[in-house]
């Protein structure tokens, strides 16, 4: 949990983001938002605690008052990053990416589904008619992929290591198993080969990005070998692709699993990735 708040002191400290001009402070998430995405029944229990000891296992989490706030504030992040990225441009969440959630229940550290959340709202609000959401992270977000499988207006993009979790994989809109041990060179390879046509095949109104670090050499539970530059390649392609085009992006962070000033100091690529080109093209 300490990643979040070290991750936002980072961006602060090396002059990253603006405090006062750049940050815009989320609301909680309601009941009724959340509930366009998962079921009543586990949308109440979950936000009370009243889920069982065995549901939370799969979680990953016991159920704390803080930890029930804390995601609903990292949903309304993902929410308010959509909706600004929609006036913007480019808009960047500190949190965010917990794309194992299903409608029915939690799974590997994923509480809410905010992108699913997002999505769903931004096509509710009439704000967006096509979304893309690119899911770079290196485990497959089958939640988000099971929640939009039969959905025409939500596209998913999975590029994940296949022999990882999740070992029941579900089926995205484009799924692309990584072997595992790949490097920089191999994955912006397979990247580049596959992102354009898309972009151009579906037209998103948005693109929302899952830009998690765990392909890293260095990560814990990761299995892939991408560097700090080839992350940053990684994040640089994706936004420029998407911005060149005219689309706008929200970004989240995603997972990543290593010693806490590593992993903190990690997630703020894709931040230092937005501000470059904010700063060149928007």
């Amino acid at each position: 949990m300490k990643k979040f708040q070290y991750l936002y002191q980072i961006l602060l400290k090396d002059g990253v983001i603006n405090e006062k001009k750049q940050v815009i402070r989320p609301q909680q998430i309601s009941e009724e938002v959340t509930c366009s995405v998962h079921t009543q029944h586990y949308t109440h229990n979950f936000f009370n605690g009243l889920t069982t000891p065995k549901e939370q296992r799969v979680t990953g989490f016991e159920w704390t008052p803080g930890l029930a706030s804390r995601v609903r504030y990292e949903t309304g992040g993902t929410l308010l990053a959509g909706e600004l990225s929609m006036e913007c441009g480019l808009s960047c969440s500190t949190g965010g990416g917990t794309h194992h959630a299903y409608p029915t229940h939690g799974s590997g550290y994923c509480l809410v589904n905010d992108l699913a959340v997002t999505a769903r709202r931004l096509l509710l609000s009439g704000l967006a008619h096509k979304i893309l959401i690119v899911d770079l992270d290196v485990h497959q977000g089958d939640g988000t992929a099971y929640i939009f499988q039969d959905d025409p207006n939500v596209f998913t993009l999975s590029l994940h290591c296949q022999n990882n979790f999740p070992f029941r994989k579900q089926k995205s809109d484009l799924d692309v198993g990584l072997q595992v041990g790949i490097g920089d060179k191999e994955y912006m390879k397979i990247l580049t080969d596959y992102l354009p046509g898309i972009l151009d095949d579906t037209q998103p109104d948005i693109i929302l990005y899952d830009a998690g670090v765990d392909p890293h050499q260095d990560d814990q539970l990761g299995r892939l070998k991408l560097t700090d530059q080839g992350l940053y390649d990684r994040d640089l392609y994706v936004l420029k692709s998407a911005v060149c085009r005219g689309i706008p992006v929200a970004t989240v962070i995603g997972g990543g699993y290593d010693d806490i000033n590593k992993l903190s100091a990690r997630h703020t690529i894709i931040h230092r990735v937005a501000q470059v080109i904010w700063n060149t093209y928007l």
